[in-house]
């Protein structure tokens, strides 16, 4: 993408923000702004039913109507699209998101309030949730381990599912595109007095695509996925009721290694979702809730012949009950709290031993509102484990309406990641290079035999400093924000953040092998913080049109290399002959795969007389590094940069006799491509749609 590419749309954002605050007096009040505004509720954030505009954390809703009109298909393509967020692709091919700056790791998703699993290297795939049934998407930024536990250190994404409607109704929704990529679901429905179901199947498939024709290898090899979710609602009484859903995926893909290694992988998994409701009088209720869900992974590569090069598997298994009680002693004021228990197996390929976690919780919050315009939530959850240290998380929120146009709000909170399978347990060796990499609970019984038979030949970190445990990654997460409602139909808001990270689980070389490899392990060692600013507007003058932007800015830095940088400990060479110089503070660039800037802009625009409508989606993401190029184990000014770029979508829908629609876009409209480092971002998409409903 060119720089004059960039340049407009950071033209236009800026045009956009100053135009319509200048039309601040010429804004009239509908009762369809109202309307949509009051059907923003949002229940991630607090496990209660809350509206987002009244939320003291900063958190936002993406809607089903904006997802359909969008025509996304796949959740890492609307997720791209909002501010603070980008999918950043790992080595499989996966897309995770990051979130204020903090890796994929560290953000919890959820689908209906219960979790996926399947980090097979810690990044979960969030290109396998088809956006076929979903209502709405919940994003809740900052730590919420004090609701979530573990993996929340971030934040949440929720991903909220249609439920049963009255009658009788469906929908077949296709579109076929570029890459003879391929997307068909249908969903039927039925409610009627005490019984709901529902059903969802979706098929998607690609042929791949190759953004480097230099190599033997796809960016992306041909798969095929099948997503199948249901539900059951029953309704005993106007007090109690039952719900029951289940969901099932399965994928197989090819799996290329070059031009003499071929073979296949595969993914299936499956989740079984119970809840049971009651409500003793206005003031009690509670719940009951039981979820199972299983990730298997299974891959090989053969020869050229036919016989067998490698293999590799994963089975991940999480069981979860979980009971909830929430309390009302008056109309403004929620106690919940709630006692769970984690149970979670995993056998994977190079493990030492078959792990299994159990992690009992209990978690308490409070929500009232002390008068009409200040609004405080309290709450601590503490998380005992089998394998690591019990986790204290307490969080605190506080909203201030200063009047009713203007509101402040802040909140602080402690989040953290316990250490996974793979930081534990891991048991690998290169076959082909050589070196080992140990998971910290192994290197107690793996060193000495590795010793035994020859193969160290210098212990670098005694093996008793594995004798305690490996502690949980935490960080302290503060946000502070504004809420500005300029009119009913226009408004800004500001949310500031800072996200200190402690115990950070890194590797580091334990041992030197004869064979003049090394031995790599993990340990608790470095000390990072995020921080930046996050710029959110949205403009609705007439029922018709919807323009909303945003911007995040991002300094994501590692607190150890700031003080090398400052103390004129680190050179850096511009040419591997040239001559070293010392770098100065300002030459550190912070962490790998950070922009320091970040914008979206979106223009939604409908003619209701024609039943058409039409959008245009624009991310822009500047620089950043993937790796030391220069040699000193630092992202630094004289670094290799990965240039900044835009993409640009645009969608077109036009609706027939009321049940039909056709739909046309382009995916990533100027064709941008990056062969070498942006894996995730095909090319152009040309795409069409046709959507049933009855």
């Amino acid at each position: 993408m060119s720089l004059n590419k960039n340049k407009i749309c950071i033209y236009f954002l800026i045009f956009f923000a100053t135009t319509t605050y200048g039309q601040e007096t010429k804004i009239t009040t509908l009762d369809s702004a109202k309307t949509e505004n009051l059907e923003e509720i949002i229940v991630t954030a607090t496990r209660t039913v809350r509206q987002l505009s009244s939320l003291p954390l900063p958190a936002q809703i993406i809607s089903k109507k904006d997802i359909k009109r969008s025509n996304s298909i796949r959740l890492n393509d609307i997720l791209n699209e909002q501010t603070g967020l980008v999918t950043i692709p790992d080595f499989g091919g996966g897309e995770g998101i990051q979130l204020q700056g903090l890796d994929s790791q560290y953000t919890l998703i959820l689908v209906d309030g219960v979790p996926l699993v399947g980090r097979s290297a810690g990044t979960l795939d969030i290109s396998r949730v088809t956006v076929g049934n979903i209502r709405q998407i919940e994003v809740v930024k900052g730590a919420s381990s004090s609701l979530y536990g573990s993996d929340a250190l971030g934040g949440v994404i929720n991903i909220i599912t249609e439920q049963p409607k009255y009658g009788f109704k469906g929908h077949i929704n296709y579109r076929t595109g570029a890459f003879n990529t391929n997307d068909l679901g249908t969903s039927i429905d039925y409610k009627k007095e005490k019984i709901g179901a529902s059903l969802f199947i979706n098929r998607f498939s690609s042929d791949g695509y190759d953004l480097n024709e230099g190599d033997d290898l796809n960016t992306v090899e041909p798969f095929s996925n099948y997503t199948l979710n249901s539900k059951f609602t029953y309704d005993f009484s106007d007090e109690t009721d039952l719900f029951v859903s289940g969901r099932y995926y399965t994928q197989h893909q090819d799996y290329v290694a070059s031009s003499t290694l071929k073979g296949e992988s595969s993914i299936n998994e499956w989740n079984i979702h119970t809840k049971l409701s009651h409500n003793y009088s206005e003031k009690w209720s509670s719940y009951f809730e039981f979820y199972t869900t299983r990730y298997k992974a299974d891959e090989y590569l053969d020869n050229e012949d036919g016989s067998n090069y490698s293999e590799g598997f994963y089975n991940q298994l999480l069981v979860r009950p979980e009971v909830r009680a929430t309390f009302n002693p008056k109309d403004k004021s929620t106690f919940i709290g709630g006692l769970g228990f984690n149970h979670e197996t995993l056998d994977r390929t190079d493990f030492t031993s078959k792990p299994i976690f159990n992690s009992p919780y209990a978690y308490l919050q409070y929500d009232g509102n002390f008068t009409e315009r200040l609004n405080i939530i309290l709450g601590a959850r503490f998380d005992s484990h089998n394998k690591y240290k019990s986790q204290f998380s307490p969080k605190a929120a506080i909203r201030y309406e200063i009047n009713e146009k203007l509101a402040i709000k802040s909140s602080v909170g402690y989040g953290y990641k316990a250490p996974d399978f793979r930081q534990l347990y891991f048991d690998f060796t290169n076959a082909t290079v050589g070196y080992t990499v140990l998971g910290y609970n192994a290197v107690t019984s793996v060193i000495p035999e590795l010793d035994e038979q020859g193969e160290i030949a210098n212990i670098v970190v005694p093996v008793s400093e594995f004798e305690e445990e490996l502690s949980p990654e935490n960080s302290v997460s503060i946000n502070l924000g504004l809420d500005y409602k300029i009119s009913s139909q226009f408004n800004i808001s500001l949310n500031v953040f800072r996200n200190s990270i402690d115990d950070l689980i890194d590797t580091r070389v334990i041992a030197n092998k004869t064979n003049g490899q090394n031995v790599f392990s993990y340990y608790n060692v470095n000390k990072v913080y995020t921080q930046g600013l996050e710029f959110n507007s949205t403009w609705k003058p007439n029922g018709q049109l919807k323009i909303s932007g945003g911007y995040q800015l991002l300094f994501a830095k590692d607190k150890e290399a700031e003080k090398a940088f400052k103390n004129g400990d680190v050179y850096a060479r511009e040419t591997p002959s040239s001559p070293s110089f010392q770098l100065k503070k300002e030459d550190y660039f912070g962490l790998y795969n950070r922009s320091r800037h970040m914008a979206n802009l979106k223009v939604f625009y409908a003619f209701p007389k024609l039943k058409l409508d039409a959008n245009i989606r624009g991310t822009y993401r500047s620089k950043y590094g993937l790796f030391d190029t220069n040699g000193n184990n630092y992202l630094d000014a004289y670094d290799d940069f990965v240039d900044g770029y835009t993409v640009i979508d645009v969608a077109l829908n036009k609706t027939f006799f009321n049940d039909y629609t056709l739909g046309f876009g382009v995916d990533n409209l100027f064709n941008f491509t990056d062969t070498q480092n942006i894996s995730n971002i095909a090319g152009r998409i040309i795409y069409g749609k046709l959507n049933i409903q009855f």
